[in-house]
């Protein structure tokens, strides 16, 4: 702040430099003026000058000071009090850009929950359809017609329950109901939706559960398992996907291992970001890029680790490491 402020004043100090040469030059030239005394008046001066700048560095940086230590979401009250006009001035300034913006917060997250509504409500009308649609695909007679036509209603349900909980994970947190879950109903209920996939593609399942229930809520957590599953089936063929639990040191841990083809060395860093499709085969137009980044989003509301192992080509394994009870009791304010 010292250096702002003699750079700020510098023009002043410039000035008043100026002048006490100019008096040292008229007593080094004038023969009626001593030299001595005109010494004595710039030390003075110089000295009076020096207070009358550390009083006014005091006095003129506390207000800027105050306005450093503001945080981004200060409301017009915590404004440092103004005592010298141009202060007045910049303190009306702030504090009206501060409510204009706050305004426009305001409407803006207005706009955007009405607009999460519209889409919640559009999604559940559209499941009606699609619900009358999958009764009319199980009644068509011809098989491959059938098993076609479900893997494209398939398609359509994921992506419309993709985009239900996109929507609803900023607010996961109001919606979380932590208890004990039977770790098998939630894989065969997940799996019996992908079946008609699954035998499309030839791919079997072989599961063993060391661990029967595990603490956590049922619904996200059946979420992020339907992600790694959609994904071990879509980028598999002809092959069993490999499901183990385990439980180590009070903490339990899920596999799912595809024989796929893998993700690239490259790309495991980036595959929980927003909208990343991977550099391998990137004109795959069916990716989005949003199963693992939403799974990801979910799994730390749950204090769940996934961590990924792959070998490019060969397969792939998403380990969820779920979270003490302890820890869950926690978030879940139980």
């Amino acid at each position: 702040m010292i250096r702002l402020f003699v750079k700020e004043r510098a023009s002043w100090i410039l000035f008043f430099v100026l002048l006490q040469l100019l008096i040292i030059g008229m007593g080094y030239l004038d023969t009626s003026v001593s030299f001595s005394s005109a010494m004595y008046i710039v030390f003075l001066s110089s000295l009076f000058f020096l207070l009358f700048l550390v009083m006014r560095y005091v006095r003129e940086t506390r207000f800027y000071k105050g306005l450093m230590r503001l945080n981004s979401t200060f409301d017009n009250s915590e404004i440092p009090v103004a005592n010298t006009p141009f202060e007045v001035v910049t303190a009306e300034r702030i504090a009206e850009q501060n409510q204009m913006f706050n305004l426009q917060l305001n409407e803006l997250q207005t706009s955007v929950e009405q607009e999460k509504d519209d889409i919640l409500n559009w999604i559940h009308e559209v499941k009606t359809p699609l619900t009358t649609m999958q009764l009319m695909i199980e009644r068509t007679e011809d098989p491959v017609l059938r098993s076609r036509l479900m893997y494209e209603w398939l398609r359509i349900h994921l992506l419309l329950d993709q985009q239900l909980h996109h929507k609803r994970i900023p607010f996961i947190q109001n919606d979380l109901y932590i208890e004990k879950v039977e770790m098998e109903k939630l894989l065969f209920q997940e799996i019996k939706s992908l079946r008609q996939w699954c035998m499309q593609k030839g791919i079997g399942f072989d599961i063993s559960l060391e661990t029967e229930e595990v603490l956590t809520d049922a619904k996200w957590c059946g979420f992020i398992i339907r992600q790694l599953l959609t994904n071990a089936v879509k980028y598999s063929e002809a092959s069993d996907i490999r499901i183990r639990s385990t439980t180590h040191n009070e903490m339990t841990s899920l596999s799912i291992e595809d024989f796929g083809r893998g993700i690239d060395p490259k790309d495991i860093s980036r595959i929980f970001d927003k909208g990343f499709t991977g550099t391998v085969d990137h004109q795959d137009h069916a990716a989005t890029g949003m199963g693992l980044y939403l799974a990801k989003q979910v799994a730390d509301a749950l204090l769940i680790d996934i961590q990924v192992e792959s070998t490019h080509g060969k397969s792939t394994r998403f380990n969820l490491i779920f979270a003490k009870e302890n820890e869950l009791i926690r978030i879940a304010g139980m």
